[in-house]
């Protein structure tokens, strides 16, 4: 690319990115670090599409997460990046990664999707009706317009929605709603077949040459179609540069190296076939190690080397000349709009999702009707007691237990998590409370019609008031429970361990609630202190046996007796504080939850700048010659 050329991308915010001497090691505390990636030097230029490539193992993703700025927290990084020449941190909207899973919410058509991200991203200035024109354009762009409406679908999905290809430009669509001028895009065509990569890259590079957007793709073993679209090549093998320069010349560049490509024979594939040693033979030098060796130093001694040199040099020189500033800040939607559009969108996906409370549900239904004609008409005798004891334990104990049903899709909600905030769409916070408020309406149908069939065949204290009380506990345990296992699904996201972890942890505070080993009996270590006290069946016991027991009479004997002797509850305090005991307890596991991924992403953090949750890229490297080490 001349000076001229790159000059005019410049002026209309291009970005290009240059690195020297890039070295990333992994940091062990007890061994000595391994070096994944070894003095690489290369660039990228806006309009053009830059390939990484090599065998597995190579270093590529690690290039890939080191220019995109997220490296892991046990990773340590030397050398230059430079935007422009210049030490910069990208704003919102300046830079967006597309990750090799599809983490979509499959229940949304193609437009919902991309129409729900467009109002997340852009600004509040912008309205609503321009929002939804950009996201029609955009899937216009990446030619989905033939399946705007189909929904995305999935393997938990009953439709069958879009194919991969399909899936993965939506993937594509969400992350330049913001028009970046520089996109990281991780294994676009992994799982795809050779149609569906030429036409997902093909629309990247019919798209990035008029919005003069870098592009920079790791990939695996492009077909011969795909490897013609990328402007430039950089071959790795452990950690090491086989070759930089463009993609055109590379085949020239083997040849004269001793390795010409076969007739007939993929490129992409000839190189790799060349460098893979992880078939050769263990026990001598291998073959592949000697080719290794041969490219490292024809490439060293070559002249693409030095015109690579020379082009990382010259494009740092003329981005410093320049008094433009490279990177413009971004803006994004406002805290309240993010909450707004998330708990629609959210709401959305529950109602659509017959797994999400439709299936429990049904489930509950069932089995308050089993427990209304196993306790039928229990009426006010003396064996009525130990009845309605039993009845109560099963509804705080047995049907919170089997909100644990939802885990799957909790699971799935934080892989799109996970996916947007690496990009930075929104807030932790804004997920978090969004989340909450889309799940109440479900939560009051789901405790409110099947707690009202137990209660009322069983024939609990048939007042409005004590019905309410019921419900509303009902409803604050199972809320209490779903916000627990939010917190499982953020730590543990796999569906088996999560659902074992969570039902470890409500067996033990079942356990513990004080019915089946009554309060004055427990061991007070570990048993009575502290799990007694922080377990919130012992609450949502005593709020039910509160409800109910108080007031009513029974032969030579009261239910305040009873609560007090017989169930040895703290009568201390009314019902009112135990429901507000588990409301408290709701308010810190949602903020217990907020707390787990914003640890998260200081362990693997996402595209940001400085303590900022907009999306950014800022990378730390180690001192080097003239102190302009960052992006």
């Amino acid at each position: 690319m001349t000076s001229t050329k790159l000059q005019t991308y410049r002026e209309n915010g291009g970005v290009s990115l240059t690195w020297k001497d890039l070295s990333v090691k992994e940091v062990k505390e007890k061994e000595k670090g391994r070096a994944i990636l070894k003095g690489i030097t290369g660039y990228a230029l806006p309009g053009e599409l830059l390939a990484i490539m090599g065998p597995s193992g190579s270093g590529k993703s690690t290039l890939l997460d080191a220019l995109a700025g997220r490296l892991n927290s046990n990773t340590r990084q030397a050398g230059e990046i430079l935007i422009n020449g210049r030490k910069e941190t990208l704003a919102f909207g300046t830079s967006a990664y597309v990750t090799q899973d599809d983490a979509l919410m499959t229940t949304l058509t193609v437009r919902e999707a991309i129409t729900y991200s467009a109002m997340l991203q852009l600004p509040d200035a912008m309205p609503a009706s321009e929002k939804k024109r950009r996201a029609e354009t955009t899937i216009r762009e990446m030619g989905l317009q033939d399946c705007i409406d189909t929904r995305i679908g999935g393997s938990w999905s009953a439709a069958k929605g879009l194919s991969g290809g399909q899936k993965r430009r939506v993937s594509i669509c969400i992350e330049i709603l913001m028009r970046p001028k520089l996109l990281f895009l991780d294994e676009p065509t992994s799982g795809l077949d050779s149609a569906a990569s030429y036409h997902v890259m093909k629309r990247i590079a019919h798209l990035a040459r008029p919005e003069g957007m870098t592009v920079i793709a790791s990939i695996h073993q492009p077909a011969a179609e795909v490897f013609q679209l990328f402007h430039n090549l950089s071959l790795l093998c452990s950690g090491t540069t086989l070759y930089f320069g463009p993609a055109s010349l590379a085949q020239q560049f083997f040849a004269s190296a001793g390795f010409p490509c076969p007739p007939q024979r993929n490129p992409s594939d000839h190189y790799l076939r060349t460098v893979n040693k992880d078939f050769d033979e263990q026990d001598s030098t291998t073959a592949a190690e000697e080719n290794i060796e041969i490219l490292v130093k024809s490439y060293q001694s070559s002249e693409i080397s030095q015109q690579t040199e020379q082009q990382v040099a010259g494009i740092c020189q003329l981005g410093r000349a320049s008094r433009r500033r490279t990177v413009q800040k971004g803006s994004q939607a406002s805290f309240v709009t993010q909450c707004s559009v998330l708990t629609r969108r959210s709401f959305v996906n529950m109602y659509r999702d017959l797994g999400y409370y439709w299936l429990r549900f049904a489930i509950y239904l069932g089995l308050c009707f089993c427990v209304g004609t196993v306790f039928y008409d229990v009426g006010h005798d003396f064996g009525s007691i130990q009845a309605r004891g039993s009845m109560l334990l099963f509804v705080a104990a047995f049907l919170t237990f089997m909100t644990i049903g939802g885990f799957p899709s909790f699971v799935e909600d934080m892989k799109i998590f996970g996916r947007e905030r690496l990009n930075g769409h929104y807030e932790v916070g804004s997920f978090v409370l969004s989340h909450a408020l889309s799940s109440i309406p479900y939560l009051i149908i789901v405790s409110l019609i099947p707690g009202a069939v137990a209660y009322l065949l069983v024939g609990l204290q048939r007042t409005p008031q004590h019905f309410a009380f019921f419900t509303t506990l009902l409803f604050l345990c199972m809320l209490l429970v779903e916000s627990l296992m939010m917190i499982v699904a953020s730590i543990v996201p796999n569906y088996l361990m999560g659902i074992m972890t969570g039902a470890g942890i409500q067996g033990l505070m079942i356990l513990s609630a004080g019915f089946f080993r009554l309060p004055h009996d427990l061991p007070n270590w570990f048993w009575k202190y502290p799990m007694y006290h922080v377990a919130f069946h012992k609450y949502a016991n005593q709020g039910f046996y509160k409800n109910e027991f108080v007031g009513l009479e029974f032969p030579r004997t009261n239910g305040e007796e009873i609560l007090r002797y017989v169930w040895e509850m703290e009568t201390g305090y009314s019902k009112w504080v135990d429901l507000g005991v588990l409301t408290g307890m709701v308010v810190v596991y949602r903020a217990v939850f907020w707390g787990v991924l914003k640890f998260g992403e200081k362990i693997k953090p996402i595209l940001r700048g400085g303590g900022s949750a907009k999306r950014a890229t800022t990378v730390d490297v180690d001192a080097c010659s003239d102190g302009e080490n960052a992006v």
